[in-house]
């Protein structure tokens, strides 16, 4: 089986003044996408990701795609900050890493047309600024209609 879901992550009030945007592609070969600069207001991006498995044999989906990142069971998204971003007037050069992990077949069996799956993520980091490394803690995905 192979289709597509949709995904949303919302950065909650991301340092101010930065470019951030959702990486499409990977290693040195990517571009950045959704590219938005950060006011006090939350960012938001959507994207569509390949959903691949069968479930009477896998525990879990799998997941490809131009957004996708990582080794098959621990695959994730990455939001550009900075610098790879392509921001060159700014002091930071992150990533933030957004897990796929715990979206399960439940999860993907209560979308409907027109839902997706949503996490909201802190867009700011202890240090004031940017957000990055892997989201911890990771309050995971839920259904937004």
């Amino acid at each position: 089986m192979e289709s597509e879901i949709t995904l949303q992550i919302t950065l909650i009030k991301p340092t101010p003044g930065v470019i951030y945007g959702l990486q499409k592609g990977s290693g040195s070969n990517y571009e950045t996408v959704q590219k938005q600069i950060s006011s006090s207001d939350d960012l938001t991006f959507k994207f569509t990701v390949k959903l691949k498995g069968d479930k009477s044999k896998d525990n879990l989906p799998k997941f490809s795609g131009s957004f996708v990142q990582g080794p098959t069971a621990n695959r994730f998204v990455y939001i550009d900050i900075g610098t790879y971003a392509g921001q060159s007037d700014t002091i930071w050069s992150r990533r933030l890493k957004i897990p796929l992990t715990g979206i399960t077949w439940k999860d993907v069996d209560t979308l409907t047309s027109g839902s997706m799956l949503q996490t909201s993520d802190p867009g700011t980091g202890k240090d004031g600024g940017p957000n990055c490394a892997t989201v911890k803690p990771f309050e995971g995905w839920h259904l937004n209609k």
